[in-house]
This record gives C-alpha cells, structure tokens and sequence, in this order.
C-alpha cells in the first residue's frame, strides 16, 4: 500500500466517525456528554469494551511482544478475568448506589476532599500517560509508513491524529464513543482474522496446520512455573493481571464511565461479564497472530524494522501487513485495524480526562448552568493540548515494548488508588484526610526504591506486575496508621 492509499483509508473512516458523531451529538448537552443519559444498551457497551480494552497497544505491541515472552501474556489475561468478575459483583454496585458521575466522588463521600483529589490526581496521571503509550505506538507507525515518505515531522503526525479525535468527542462525548467503540472493535477483530488467513494461506498452511506445527510451539509456552524469583512467574503474572484490571478498569473513569452509561446495575453486570470472557479469547487470537508475524519473517528472511537504529518488535505486524508482498486485503485491514485502535482508546481517555477535570477538579456542577458546557469544551480542548505534548515527549524516553511499558507504569500511578478504596470497601474505619497525600507520596517513593534495589540483595528476585498489588498492600498498610475510629455513614 502507498502512502496516498492510507491517507484516503483514514480519511473514508474519520468521515464515517463524523458521521456518528453528528447523530449522537445533536444534543450536545452534559449529561450525555457525561453520562449517555444512563441509557446504552448493555450489548453494546460489552462489544465496544473490547475494542477500548484492545487499542493500538494490544493490536501492536501484544504480538510483537510474543518473540521475547512466548505466550506467558496468557497467564496475565487470566488474573484480567479474575479480576473483571470483582469489578462486577463489588464495585459495580457501589458506583451504582451512590449515583456517581466520576468514580472517584466515593472518596469524597468516604473520607473527604483530600483522599477525593488523591484519588483524581492518581486516576489523572495514570490516564495521560496510557493514553500517550496508546497514542505513541499508532503514531510512530503512522510517521514510519506513511508521513516519513513525505517528509512530515513526527511532532506535526502526533497533532493531526489528536486533532482528528477532538473534532469528533467534542460535541457527544461518552455517547458518541459507546456507538463510535462499537465501530471500531468490529474493525479490529476484522483485521486479525484476516490477517491470520491470510498469513496461513502465504505460508500454504490452514489454521489446524499452524496450530499443530512444531514452528509454533517454538513461541507457544503459556505457563512459566520454575522459579518465582523470575519476572513472569505464573502467579505473580496472575496477581499482577488481577490488580491491573481491577485497578485500569475497576478504578479508572476511563473504562467505568462506559459501564455507568447502562440503564441498571443488572445490565452493567452483564455488560462486564460477557465481554471479559469475549476478551480472553480475543487475547489468544493476538498471540497466534504474533506467532505467526515471527515464523513468517523467519520464513521469508523479513528483518525486524529499526527506529531509531534499534530493532523494534512492535513495528514488525506493520511491516509485514504493508510491505511483504501478502494480499492488499492484509493491508488494508491493518490500517482500518490500527486506525480503530488508535481512536477506540484515545477518544476515550479524552473524553474521561474532560470529565475527571471538570468534575473533580473544576466542580462543574457549581458553575452557573449557563457557563458549564462552555467550560467542558475549554477542557476537552486542553486535554487535547496535553496529550500531543506527552505522546511528543516519549518519542525521546520509552526505550521498551509498549504493553510492558504500560503495564509497569500502571504498577506506580494506581497503587495509590488501590489502597484507598480497598481500605474504604473493606474497613468501617474513616482517615485523617489532611495526611492522605502525604502517605501516597511515601509509598510510591518505597516502591521506587524497592524496584531500584540491587537483584544480589533480594536473592534474585526481579519485580513484575504483583508489584501493583505490593503498592495497594503498603497504602493500605500505611492508611492503618493515620485511620480514626468513626464509622462512615456509607458503611
């Protein structure tokens, strides 16, 4: 595919968003931009979550991870649906009780403004820097495959593809990306499966052939149980997948403002369990596909694309989809496919972060009701500015797989949200709100240290992702500390 072909792809799908958005944007109003008016159907919203769940990320990085980690992804994907069943039986109900816009005014509600700032602060920094993983990993394949061809900076490919999401979210919000997800995940689970039969088909095999074949096994070792001490132990993968999905989704406006869009707490439910067993074997489908990427270069003595002088895995599906010869279907459907990843993840980080800002920092519903949806578009805008600025700035910092990347930034930034609504769920106690702050400043600073030790001084043993879980546990234990004993009027 030339460049001007996946301009005009874009460009046929940014129409097609457009479009959506004009019919779910007509009101225009807060309340839907918020909340959809708490009338999505469940269905919908499951089949959309996916595709938010996914993004450029997993549609990336997943398969190109497959070469240095086989398929050990798979033992993370089950803590994901452990973890997907406890947002659905705990803190589904809780949000739905209290009637929340922003999940985080529990912890107003609980322990006071204080632990409410800390939690939206932590909710905050999280969100930004996921989303610019998200956004990076779409936009250097953008800059690789088509703009570098036109000599177009990587600075100017960022602000384009952050402008185009603006344009469609700034008028309807969560509603336009409850219908606009649902778009996009169809796109992308389209992509895989015809990119795996194609894949196949150049290689003469059918898909029993490739599952049967000695070349995959060669990438195919799901558990890794001999030592604990080693990074992707199974149960530390397990507890750590666990906890980031409680905590990235359970915890994360991003993903619970869909799920407060249902009609009643029964559909939420129902939403969040049909779509986190569709994910697991949608995740499998991702490392087949990144299993296939590899045994096909191998086959074909097809070079890992470098960035910046340094092979870089993620870059491979790109390479192939485009420029190995296969059919331009293969193409063409990864395009669409990253496309959809890239605005299904970001649209909505944009759309949460708007929310996040103007509810728990601005206090929008205190504003006079005439200036409110003037202040939400001002917001939405300068979420918009910082995001190209962060996705600009990573350009010169990541130096690793972008889904480890993730996943060990979310090991920081959501262990201080962790410990405050699992001591709010689990204890009658209430806290000191004034030392709040400082308690989750302290304890990220103990994880920092714990991870920068020496391995000689810990036996071996190296961090992975339960040190998400290690964070929540010290917050928690630290909060015992500055606790008093008056029971809230929500236990």
């Amino acid at each position: 595919m030339t460049a001007f072909h996946i301009l005009l792809l874009i460009g046929g799908y940014f129409c097609l968003l457009l479009l959506i958005s004009y019919f779910t944007g007509k009101n225009d109003s807060n309340d839907d931009f918020f909340q959809a008016g708490r009338q999505s159907p469940w269905y919908l919203v499951a089949f959309g979550m996916i595709g938010a769940s996914l993004s450029g990320v997993t549609f990336i990085s997943v398969p190109g991870w497959v070469q240095s980690s086989q398929f050990s992804y798979m033992q993370v994907v089950f803590g994901y649906l452990a973890g997907y069943l406890v947002i659905a039986w705990v803190l589904l109900p809780l949000y739905y009780r209290l009637g929340v816009t922003s999940i985080y005014e529990y912890l107003d509600q609980r322990f006071g403004n204080t632990s409410y700032k800390v939690g939206a602060i932590s909710f905050f920094i999280s969100r930004v820097l996921g989303a610019a993983f998200r956004l990076f990993l779409v936009a250097i394949v953008l800059q690789q495959f088509v703009f570098d061809a036109w000599g177009v900076p990587f600075e100017l490919t960022v602000i384009l593809s952050i402008l185009l999401i603006w344009v469609y979210t700034f008028r309807g919000g969560i509603k336009t990306i409850v219908w606009t997800d649902t778009l996009q995940t169809l796109f992308m689970l389209l992509a895989v499966g015809l990119s795996i039969y194609f894949i196949n088909q150049s290689l003469g095999w059918d898909l029993a052939t490739f599952l049967t074949s000695e070349e995959l096994k060669q990438y195919s070792q799901v558990w890794f149980t001999e030592s604990l001490a080693e990074r992707n132990h199974v149960l530390k993968s397990f507890l750590g997948g666990m906890f980031i999905t409680i905590c990235m989704t359970g915890l994360d406006q991003d993903m619970m403002q869909k799920n407060l869009t249902c009609r009643n707490l029964g559909e939420a439910k129902k939403n969040m369990v049909s779509f986190s067993l569709v994910l697991v074997v949608v995740k499998f489908f991702f490392l087949l596909l990144g299993a296939l990427l590899f045994i096909y270069a191998e086959r074909f003595q097809i070079a890992t694309p470098l960035m910046d002088g340094s092979p870089k895995t993620d870059l491979l599906f790109p390479e192939i989809a485009l420029n190995s010869g296969l059919d331009p279907i293969v193409g063409i459907t990864f395009m669409l496919g990253l496309i959809a990843a890239a605005y299904s993840s970001a649209d909505s980080a944009l759309t949460s972060l708007t929310t996040s800002f103007c509810v728990d920092f601005l206090q929008i519903r205190k504003h006079p009701q005439d200036k409110q949806k003037a202040l939400r578009k001002k917001v939405h805008l300068g979420m918009s500015a910082l995001l190209v600025v962060v996705v600009i700035l990573f350009k010169y910092v990541l130096d690793r797989n972008v889904i480890d990347g993730l996943l060990t930034v979310a090991t920081y930034t959501y262990g201080p949200l962790l410990g405050l609504f699992a001591f709010g769920i689990l204890t009658p106690y209430a806290l000191h709100d004034k030392w709040v702050g400082v308690v989750a400043l302290m304890v990220i600073g103990v994880v920092v240290l714990l991870v920068n030790l020496q391995q000689t001084l810990l036996g071996g043993y190296q961090f992975g992702y339960e040190l998400l879980p290690i964070n929540g546990l010290l917050t928690f234990l630290a909060l015992l500390l500055i606790r008093r004993k008056t029971r809230s009027d929500l236990q």
